[in-house]
């Protein structure tokens, strides 16, 4: 079944990095099965992961030593750590099977001490690893466990996808020729190999430049879509920009529940813009939509002074407001929807009720 043959909504929980990484005593994923369990019951059928493609490109069966992604965020491990990508990653996406819950592949391209990541140079070499990758997978007779395979997060940036950007000129936009012909490419040269799957590179902007006619090879829209980045809630300049840092947690704890509560209405109503408008982008492509993170902030955690109550407040508005349009073929329901997050975690009921909200939708493409 195709993403937009679908009759309703994936309900998708990002797991990013974090389902490796994480696994040491209390960091959320050191039991699979218990946090698979977890996630069906709070009514997930899917689950987005990075499949670590350069790593097994390169050498499938290498410990590998990774540095921390975020220091300030909850997403990966907090310090250094070795993982093995094989045979992990053909275990979990069976552990997921078995519980019949679907598995969006991405990639965040993560760093190691051997900068495994910049050996790839052109599309190809792109288009290349995720091949070995998918061969793995298929060689567990897995293949009927993925949704889509999603082949860098957030492309171009360069955080992400420093391959692609010149480290002196990293602004190089998505939609550039250079840009077009990377996406292109690479997805045509999986797709030769893999041609029932479908294919897309994520991305994270705002609707100023949605409406644009999407690289040809792409098979659905994966915008991510927040607050943050889609309404002037959080302008960067002036709120301080680095929301990877300590001190974006500072301003978070200062301003972020206070510039909310202080007019609910407005930044509902501009985040329902937003997607809306995204919906409008999906009719106009004829492209199904998938947000795997959203609606609120980009960054939040258990953390002194910040309270998830509001926050599910606006992730609630965001889920359902999403599900009306009929448009989206997966959502999440937050950036948090994992075992690391563990106040929100703890919220069974919340996770239900916007789950059965995504379920009750239907997919009108």
């Amino acid at each position: 079944m195709t993403l937009a043959d679908r009759d309703s909504p994936l309900a998708i929980a990002m797991w990013d990095f974090s389902w490796l990484e994480r696994r040491y005593p209390g960091g959320g994923y050191e039991d699979w099965d218990r946090a698979l369990d977890e996630l069906v019951e709070r009514g997930y059928d899917a689950v987005r992961i990075d499949a670590y493609p350069h790593f097994v490109g390169t050498d499938p069966d290498r410990e590998w030593t990774l540095p921390p992604a975020f220091d300030a965020c909850d997403w990966g491990a907090p310090a250094t750590c070795r993982v093995e990508v094989t045979p992990a990653l053909t275990d979990f996406i069976g552990a997921c099977a078995d519980r019949d819950v679907a598995v969006a592949l991405s990639s965040w391209f993560r760093e190691d001490e051997s900068r495994a990541r910049m050996g790839i140079r052109t599309p190809a070499d792109l288009a290349s690893v995720w091949v070995d990758t998918l061969d793995r997978i298929a060689d567990a007779g897995l293949l009927d466990a993925l949704c889509w395979v999603d082949l860098c997060n957030e492309f171009p940036l360069h955080q992400w996808a420093p391959y692609f950007n010149d480290p002196d000129e990293p602004r190089t936009p998505r939609d550039s020729p250079a840009g077009r012909r990377w996406i292109n490419d690479s997805i045509a040269g999986v797709r030769e190999a893999y041609p029932n799957q479908e294919y897309c590179l994520s991305e994270t902007v705002g609707p100023d430049v949605w409406g644009r006619e999407p690289a040809t090879e792409m098979d659905l829209l994966e915008p991510h879509i927040w607050l943050m980045n889609a309404t002037d809630y959080y302008v960067w300049e002036r709120d301080g920009g680095d929301i990877d840092s300590a001190a974006h947690y500072e301003w978070v704890v200062e301003h972020a529940e206070d510039r909310y509560r202080g007019d609910p209405d407005r930044w509902r109503a501009a985040l329902g813009d937003a997607i809306d408008a995204a919906a409008e982008w999906s009719r106009e492509t004829g492209l199904p939509l998938a947000t795997t993170e959203s609606w609120a902030l980009i960054h939040y955690k258990d953390w002194p002074g910040l309270d998830w109550e509001w926050l599910e407040e606006v992730c609630a508005f965001g889920t359902r407001r999403a599900a009306e349009t009929g448009r989206w073929a997966a959502i999440s329901t937050s950036n948090f929807c994992g075992p690391q997050f563990e106040g929100m975690w703890a919220d069974v009921e919340w996770h239900r009720e916007r789950t059965d909200d995504i379920k009750a939708a239907n997919v009108d493409l």
